[in-house]
This record gives C-alpha cells, sequence and structure tokens, in this order.
C-alpha cells in the first residue's frame, strides 16, 4: 500500500498543481488530504495563486482516491465544491501491518490530544506547517508540512507511506524527515 500525504493547500493553484503531479508520479493508491484545502482563512495572507474554485475543479478529478479532513479554515461552504466528502474532523486508515492511521488535521486533535490509540498508531496531521515525521512515546507523529506556506525555513513539502516508512518529501525530491511504523 502506498499513500500520499498533502496539507494545507489554502486554495492556491499552484501549490495544488504541484502536489497532484507529484501524487500522480508517486504511484500511491490514496491521496489524503489534512485539512485547510479552499481557504487561507483570517490569519494568513491571501496566497499567490489563489483559485479556490480551480483548485477544487483538480481535486474532484481525483475524488474517487481521496480520503480528507476538515481544518480550521474548511466550512461547508467549501464541501459545496468538492466531490469527495471532507468535513470528518478525524479519520482512520488500517494499515495491512495493523498499525492504524489517525487522520487529523490538528486544531482540534494533535499530539496531545486526541482519543485513546492503540501502541504504535500513527497521529497524522497538518495544521502546524512544519514536517515532523518520529516516535514520541508509544505513537509515532507525521506532519508532511504545507504544500502552499510552509513554515519554519522549511520548503513546501508532501509525504508519503511506502514500505512501512513514513517520508516528508520536499518538491525538488529531498527527503526531510522519516520515520518506520513496523
Amino acid at each position: 500500500m502506498k499513500l500520499f500525504f498533502a496539507s494545507d493547500i489554502h486554495g492556491c493553484y499552484d501549490s495544488a498543481k504541484k502536489a497532484i503531479a507529484a501524487f500522480e508520479q508517486s504511484g500511491a493508491q490514496h491521496l489524503i488530504l489534512l485539512g485547510d484545502v479552499l481557504n487561507p482563512g483570517p490569519r494568513n495572507t491571501v496566497p499567490v495563486g489563489y483559485a479556490p474554485t480551480k483548485v477544487a475543479d483538480l481535486l474532484n478529478q481525483f475524488g474517487d482516491c481521496i480520503i480528507a479532513v476538515r481544518g480550521n479554515c474548511d466550512s461547508e461552504v467549501d464541501q459545496m465544491l468538492l466531490d469527495f466528502p471532507m468535513l470528518a474532523d478525524y479519520n482512520l486508515v488500517l494499515l495491512p501491518n495493523g498499525r492504524r492511521l489517525f487522520l487529523t488535521h490538528g486544531h482540534l486533535y494533535n499530539a496531545d490530544k486526541h482519543p485513546r490509540l492503540k501502541v504504535g498508531d500513527v497521529i497524522v496531521s497538518g495544521h502546524t506547517h512544519i514536517p515532523v515525521a518520529e516516535q514520541k512515546g508509544d505513537l509515532v507523529l507525521f506532519n508532511p508540512g504545507s504544500v502552499t506556506m510552509p513554515r519554519g525555513d522549511h520548503q513546501a513539502s508532501f509525504g508519503v507511506f511506502e514500505d512501512n516508512t513514513l517520508k516528508v518529501i520536499t518538491f525538488g525530491g529531498d527527503v526531510l524527515r522519516s520515520v518506520a511504523i513496523n
């Protein structure tokens, strides 16, 4: 199983195109969107290339393979443009090795506040725009960073799960972080 993760597109068409191109090139079976899909939100500047309707049209072409969760900037109005559900605060994905991915944006659930999870489960979130791939106690934390507004001197990035390893990758192909989840 190969999964592709993108977070915090914030309605930027240029970033969405890059993410979709990387997804197609990756050979992943599913595109997991970790929230803040169409809107920049009130605290962010509007990104260059902001075109939420075009982003929605592009993502809808891949709706049959998208698993999405709601970010703090996503709303019911956004859902009206999208052909795939994206208003759930979390989702779970069961991996072939029995581990679970707890998918969330990060504003409601995160490393410090989450439902009861099993040893070895993975909290996958966005929200901070900062890449993370690490073991923390009994859980694994993974954040693919942001495809549109990276923070903390990081480059725009996405995530890939393959061969029981989660990786954060820049659009230039550099692996920023990785963690095995055996």
